[in-house]
């Protein structure tokens, strides 16, 4: 039964009893607490107190739903405490008590014993009693979002626990005893102000995701290398300044996430990770990648953006599944020719580097559907530019460009093309064959017209002119039938 009056509720509980109904559910708009006489549904199997703005406590005559498997008590805004009868309710086995305002737990919810699920999600917890150590059949366990400074040591004694959710706390430190956990898989741990991560961490045979991002992480223990189980390692966001070579022996590790940290290098032992899908190392201070990063052929995307890097390992070529590389906002001057190896690339990003050319070898890749130069020192585009048939998206803004070549005409496949921030006093009559072009920006260079043949841009919605020389609007403009917008600003007449 769903009962929303709050006042009708003594009737509600009075027809709860005459009926003999098993499961109760209380929404209260008004009532700062239950009645006592809820202590009379000692036949209830589930009660939900819930959603509930003025409910600030619970009466001590909910110790004798006895009868009780699953207690919600979520989503009340005001609630603060919880009576010691809590304890009485001994065949609870799943306790929901997120989104409250609790700042404590009676130290009788040790008394639960059957408990296996525990929900204190987005509460003001700031400790815990060491008899949630008694909870011996607690297997799910969620205390994200509290103001936890620590967990306790009791927490050993979970040893049915799988999952462990003690994300967004302020917690600076775990238990060395974590280890003894042997049958947790899932840890998140995110989101706190850890320094360190405990060795025992090393002993959970099973643990096959853990998070740690977010935290205030310098290094690692070797002993991580001893989570043969783990599939996925979080560890973005903190301040590592290196990884343990023992990182290579996670051989079923699918995900591995370290950007935003202080990494110089990765580890050569980095490619006994074979099963790599997913790596990111972005927004770090990497000057070289080691040579082993080949071995990873499953990976489909490979993102080493914001680093310090001024070359390339040629083994980069090797990894025959990559679609996406992002290279850029590093130190490249030049491009391996290994890359010409990888025949499944279709989206390649350089921006914000060194090059001062494009390789010869970049127009043999014919997958290739994207691709980001801005920002570079390039004067002069090749020829082959135009042997990109699939090429969708093309920036080569900001650079220092004077002039393009006509087989900038043969890309029919373009939708998107940023020249923006160059030097171009003039554009190719070939222009006009880009008859897919959508978003077209010629922003901020040397023109004064536009060729003749822009009016066969048929599909073009945008186009950016401003920053540029022009007297007039171009002739060839009022031809366009899907034109939405026009900017033409700032023009150095």
């Amino acid at each position: 039964m769903t009962w929303n009056d709050h006042k009708h509720v003594e009737e509600q509980i009075d027809r709860c009893l005459r009926d003999g109904s098993t499961t109760l559910s209380l929404s209260l708009t008004g009532q700062k607490t239950l009645p006592e006489s809820i202590g009379d549904l000692t036949h209830l199997t589930e009660l939900r107190v819930h959603f509930s703005p003025s409910l600030i406590a619970l009466p001590e005559s909910l110790g004798n739903l006895v009868n009780l498997t699953k207690l919600d008590v979520s989503q009340n805004q005001r609630l603060t405490t919880l009576p010691e009868s809590l304890g009485d309710l001994v065949n609870l086995t799943e306790l929901d008590l997120r989104a409250n305002r609790l700042t404590s737990l009676p130290e009788s919810v040790g008394n639960l014993t059957r408990l296996t699920a525990l929900n204190l999600f987005h509460n003001r917890l700031t400790s815990l009693p060491e008899s949630l150590g008694d909870l011996v059949n607690l297997t799910a366990l969620d205390l994200f979002h509290n103001q936890l400074a620590a967990l306790p040591e009791s927490l050993v004694n979970l040893t049915e626990l799988t999952m462990l959710m003690a994300g967004k706390n302020r917690l600076t430190s775990l238990p060395e005893s974590l280890g003894d956990l042997r049958g947790v898989t899932w840890i998140y741990l995110a989101d706190n102000q850890l320094t360190r991560l405990p060795d025992s961490l090393g002993d959970l045979p099973d643990l096959a995701w853990l998070n740690a991002s977010h935290n205030r992480l310098t290094s690692l223990p070797e002993s991580l290398g001893g989570l043969t189980a783990l599939e996925a390692l979080f560890l973005e966001n903190n301040q590592l300044t290196a990884l343990p070579e023992s990182l290579g022996g996670l051989v079923n590790l699918t995900r591995l996430y370290v950007s935003q940290n202080r990494l110089t290098s990765l580890p050569e032992s980095l490619g006994g990770l074979v099963n790599l899908v997913d790596l990111e190392v972005r927004g770090n201070r990497l000057t070289s990648l080691p040579e082993s990063l080949g071995d990873l052929t499953a990976l489909p995307a490979l993102d080493v953006s914001d680093n310090e890097l001024m070359s390339l390992p040629e083994s980069l070529g090797d990894l025959v599944n990559l679609t996406k590389l992002d290279l850029s906002r590093n130190r490249l001057t030049l491009l391996p020719e290994s890359l010409a190896r990888l025949p499944k690339l279709n989206r390649l990003q350089v921006s914000s580097n060194r090059l001062g050319a494009l390789p010869g070898w970049l127009g043999d890749m014919a997958k290739l559907a994207r691709l980001d130069v801005n920002g570079n020192r390039l004067t002069a585009l090749p020829d082959w530019l135009g042997h990109l048939p699939k090429l969708a998206r093309l920036d080569l803004s900001d650079n220092e460009l004077t002039s393009l070549p006509e087989s900038l005409g043969d890309l029919v496949k373009l939708t998107r093309l940023d020249l923006s921030r160059n030097r171009l006093t003039a554009l190719p009559e070939s222009l006009g064959d880009l008859t897919k072009l959508a978003w077209l920006d010629l922003s901020d260079n040397e023109l004064a017209a536009l060729p003749e043949s822009v009016r066969d841009l048929v599909n073009l919605t945008r186009l950016d002119l401003s920053g540029n020389r022009f007297a007039d609007l171009p002739e060839p403009l009022k031809d366009l039938p899907r034109l939405a917008r026009l900017d033409t600003y700032r023009q150095r007449v």
